[in-house]
C-alpha cells in the first residue's frame, strides 16, 4: 500500500475534496451530510474507516484537499486507529492539509490521559485539533462550518491565504505542564 499524496493530482475547478477518517462511523455520516449542503462551492466527501485507502480505485479518486481524523475520546480503538492511519499519509499533508477532530470531550467516561495523548499527536504533527459536539444537530452544523473554513483554504479557494499559513495559526501546541498529572 502506498502513501496518500496531496499533490499527485490536479485540483477541480471550484471544488473541494475532503476525506473523513473515523473507525466507528458514529459522527462521520452526519458530518458528511452537513458538509455537502454547502452551496458556494462543490464539496465532495469521501469516507474511510482507516488508512491506507484501497489501490483499486486510485486512478478514479480525486485529489484529497483535506484529511480529517475523527477521534471519539471515549474509545481507545478510535484513537489507535487514527494513530496508525496517520502513518499512511505523505508528509505533505502535514503542511496544512490534515487535522484532528475530537468528539465526546464532555463525556465523564473519557480519560484525561487520552486527551493528552491526542494533543501530543496533533502537536507533534503540527496539525489543528478541533473539538465537536456530535450529540446535537447544532453541534454537527457548527463542526461542519469550522471544517468548511479549513477545507476552502486547503483547497486553494480563499485568495491570499495558504493552508500552511492557516495551519500555523491553528496548530495544536502543548502547554509546558502537559506531562504533569491533571488535577480535577
Amino acid at each position: 500500500m502506498s502513501l496518500l499524496k496531496p499533490f499527485s493530482k490536479l485540483p477541480g475547478l471550484n471544488t473541494a475534496n475532503i476525506l473523513l477518517v473515523e473507525s466507528e462511523e458514529h459522527f462521520q455520516q452526519s458530518l458528511a451530510d452537513a458538509l455537502v449542503e454547502e452551496t458556494g462551492v462543490t464539496v465532495n466527501v469521501r469516507l474511510a474507516k482507516s488508512l491506507p485507502l484501497p489501490m483499486e480505485n486510485d486512478e478514479n479518486r480525486p485529489r484529497i484537499d483535506l484529511v480529517v481524523f475523527i477521534i471519539n475520546l471515549a474509545s481507545e480503538l478510535s484513537f489507535q486507529s487514527a494513530e496508525t492511519s496517520v502513518k499512511h499519509l505523505d508528509p505533505g499533508y502535514f503542511l496544512g492539509k490534515a487535522c484532528f477532530m475530537v468528539t465526546n470531550a464532555r463525556s465523564a467516561s473519557a480519560p484525561v490521559e487520552r486527551l493528552d495523548a491526542i494533543r501530543k499527536l496533533a502537536a507533534s504533527l503540527h496539525c489543528p485539533l478541533l473539538f465537536a459536539e456530535d450529540q446535537t444537530p447544532e453541534g454537527v452544523i457548527s463542526a461542519a462550518d469550522r471544517l468548511l473554513t479549513v477545507l476552502k483554504v486547503a483547497a486553494g479557494l480563499v485568495p491570499i491565504t495558504t493552508a500552511l499559513y492557516l495551519s500555523n495559526l491553528t496548530k495544536c501546541t502543548l502547554p509546558p505542564d502537559i506531562d504533569q498529572p491533571s488535577f480535577d
